[in-house]
């Protein structure tokens, strides 16, 4: 079972978040923190946490500072961000510091499942929001025009498929809907085609999708 640590000093949010986590059967909320400083003092207990999914901005220790000193003090855990900033040099500062994840707060439970899933994989995440927003940026400064090079992949109709409406930011349960199919199998196809094309996560399948011309 996925170990968390949720760390986030407003209680109504943070209570919001721990309900949201526990409506799935593989993730358990092993404790609760209002800042960094309560986090570190957990962890020093030597309580198994496989992921830590705390706000950036906290009283006392904030979720920057206490990226540091995890690295510093080398506890294993993932640290997945969640904030109310949208802003890329809040997004490049996190990953930079050794975040495996970014997420903004207005995330769906859905996503937020996912991503803590995907991260204790192996994998880093950036809420489809954000990647969305950064990707249009990227192809508006793109050359217009230019040739894709070719594909050594073989992706199925079905994955195209489900390729073209990630793309579109339909979430798992629409994907589902639309294609008449479980949302198990959508996940599975997800997931799937992340490791098939050796992305890092959702943006970066996307961007290898468009400049191999898979999608338009």
């Amino acid at each position: 079972m996925l170990q968390v640590l949720l760390v986030e000093d407003h209680n109504i949010v943070r209570n919001g978040i721990k309900m949201l986590l526990e409506t799935d059967k593989g993730i358990n909320v092993v404790a609760e923190a209002e800042n960094g400083i309560e986090a570190l003092a957990f962890l020093a207990t030597g309580k198994k946490v496989d992921i830590i999914l705390a706000d950036i901005n906290m009283p006392e220790l904030d979720g920057m500072m206490l990226l540091k000193e995890i690295k510093d003090k080398g506890f294993s855990s993932l640290m997945v961000m969640l904030s109310m900033h949208d802003n890329e040099k809040y997004v490049v500062q996190a990953f930079e510091a050794g975040a495996m994840g970014y997420l903004l707060k207005n995330v769906s439970a859905e996503e937020l499942i996912f991503s803590l899933k995907h991260v204790n994989s192996g994998g880093k995440y950036l809420c489809s929001e954000l990647a969305m927003r950064m990707l249009e940026k990227c192809s508006q400064n793109a050359t217009r025009g230019m040739e894709y090079p070719e594909v050594s992949h073989d992706f199925s109709e079905r994955e195209i498929e489900i390729l073209t409406l990630i793309a579109e930011g339909l979430t798992n349960s629409e994907i589902s809907e639309k294609l008449f199919i479980s949302k198990r199998t959508v996940e599975g196809h997800r997931q799937g085609l992340i490791e098939k094309t050796g992305s890092r996560n959702t943006a970066a399948l996307i961007h290898y999708a468009i400049l191999n011309g898979l999608i338009h």
